[in-house]
């Protein structure tokens, strides 16, 4: 495996440690701060960020970002997002020793699962993880990314039918954050064009889509359960930026059908593992400055 790959491995690992901590901090400062208002989005924005706490958790977040735009530059987004997906074993860890969240048995064979998965991942990077795979039609990718745009932001006047619950805001925020991830992987194949790359159309694709699942997703922590929101997020982000990895930017299929049923697995393993491990009964709400 090239050492370009493996560091954009390494940067996936650091991307997923960061956006955990990251979550759970938003958590903890979005659930001090005023209920998310959709006819009021700037002012719900500033709101939030009088809380220290999110705002930190928004400079972790942040600086996640940065390494998961080094490790798609780096790698395939399939093995990038597999790698970020195998971070939810960090989640339950976090939660329950430095937030005061209870794990509960579930979560933990959940984490098995994932770690199972990322280990029959492992098992067909080769041919799969020997460049970048960066190339796309741009028609594909405009179909692919505006799908994700028009289901993630469909489901936020449905998530008004549950209104108590943020699992279906979770699901929009996760779509909305995968759609700007396949954004930031076609952009990288432009890193050539210099400070030319920040004007690029899918430069201002990223920040929309960036800006607008940001509030979503506060939105999605305020109404909790935090722990099962963040999975879900996770869970619809990878589940559509794996596929991507195929579908726009054709990253082949291992050869041997054998290792295409192990792959296939895998990825089953990480996601069915992401989207189906029960949240945590979340601690008290406390109110922090």
């Amino acid at each position: 495996m090239p050492l370009g790959v493996q560091l954009g491995i390494l940067l996936a690992f650091c991307t997923a440690l960061m956006s955990i901590l990251g979550f759970l901090l938003k958590h903890r400062g979005a659930v001090a701060a005023p209920d998310v208002e959709w006819r009021h989005p700037l002012r719900s924005t500033i709101d939030l960020f009088r809380s220290p706490v999110y705002v930190i958790g928004c400079v972790v977040a942040t600086t996640s970002w940065g390494f998961h735009v080094g490790a798609l530059a780096l790698a395939p987004i399939s093995i990038v997002q597999a790698v970020i997906a195998g971070g939810l074993v960090l989640l339950t860890v976090l939660a329950d020793r430095l937030f005061g969240h209870r794990v509960t048995r579930r979560e933990w064979i959940g984490v098995a699962l994932v770690a199972a998965g990322l280990a029959f991942l492992a098992l067909t990077l080769e041919g799969t993880a020997d460049e970048a795979h960066a190339d796309y039609e741009t028609a594909t990718l405009a179909i692919y990314v505006g799908l994700a745009a028009l289901a993630g932001l469909a489901l936020i006047p449905l998530a008004a039918l549950r209104p108590r619950d943020g699992i279906l805001l979770a699901v929009s925020a996760g779509l909305l954050w995968g759609g700007s991830d396949v954004a930031i992987k076609a952009l990288s194949d432009h890193t050539d064009d210099g400070l030319a790359v920040l004007v690029h159309p899918l430069a201002a694709v990223i920040l929309v889509l960036s800006a607008i699942g940001l509030l979503v997703s506060a939105r999605s922590l305020q109404l909790g359960p935090v722990v099962g929101v963040i999975t879900v997020t996770s869970a619809a982000a990878n589940v559509f930026t794996i596929a991507s990895g195929l579908i726009v930017f054709g990253e082949p299929l291992p050869e041997d059908p054998l290792a295409v049923a192990v792959r296939m697995l895998a990825f089953v393993l990480v996601i069915a593992a992401a989207a189906l491990t029960p949240p945590p009964l979340p601690a008290p709400r406390t109110a922090v400055p």
